[in-house]
């Protein structure tokens, strides 16, 4: 999978790509994520992006040239999949929709600053539009880190157990079920008895079980969304 991020602020997204899963993904040859500074598509004598809104107000906007000139550029060496626009009012991300994204093979992800970037871009280029949660960061570019984490590690040779993201919070509209490892015994709280026994079914259907217990306490809406 190729993951191309087009932001004003590329150093801030190299360190969550070089550790990791995310570093073994891209070692490995299954991830590549190239960071596209907007600025290098620029007209402007000062690498300008942005400029004041039209009808007043506080707050500049991301110019259309420099966004269109860095797609289209893009858009002449490969298809793409997907062109995703980070945004407080985009979709709200979850779990589905990531393992959808999993499965392309190129992907362009924008990260909008100041009071976003011109509607005409969004109406012209972008194909979906995402949101991490309902708030407001800086700039985009930490939401795409979680994207492309989320995307990532769903990869198939990423995992070092493929069966692991299977059983992940989220997956089937459930909460993960409790986890324990050693000691056994921690200041008098034991592990239960059903993981110590070894029997492959039973443990299966207490973890199912937990996890269904900790959803309606946690997560009521998520079996909502289910039925």
């Amino acid at each position: 999978m190729r993951i191309d991020i087009i932001t004003i602020l590329p150093d801030l997204l190299v360190s969550p790509f070089s550790h990791s899963i995310l570093k073994r993904a891209k070692e490995k040859g299954l991830l590549e994520v190239n960071l596209i500074n907007l600025r290098d598509f620029s007209t402007q004598k000062q690498k300008q992006v942005d400029d004041y809104q039209y009808g007043g107000g506080a707050g500049i906007v991301m110019m259309c040239e420099p966004i269109s000139n860095c797609i289209e550029h893009l858009k002449k060496e490969r298809n793409y999949d997907e062109i995703i626009y980070v945004t407080p009012d985009g979709e709200l991300l979850n779990q589905k929709m990531v393992n959808t994204l999993s499965l392309k093979e190129n992907i362009i992800i924008l990260c909008g600053h100041y009071k976003g970037i011109d509607e005409r871009i969004r109406e012209v280029y972008i194909t979906k539009e995402i949101s991490i949660g309902d708030y407001v960061l800086s700039g985009g570019e930490l939401a795409a880190a979680v994207l492309v984490d989320a995307i990532g590690r769903l990869l198939p040779g990423v995992l070092s157990d493929e069966t692991s993201a299977l059983f992940d919070s989220f997956q089937d509209n459930l909460l993960s079920h409790p986890v324990y490892t050693r000691p056994e015994d921690f200041k008098g709280l034991k592990v239960p008895p059903v993981l110590l026994s070894g029997h492959e079914k039973n443990i299966r259907e207490w973890r199912h079980e937990k996890a269904l217990e900790r959803t309606k306490a946690r997560r009521p809406d998520l079996l909502k969304d289910s039925e």
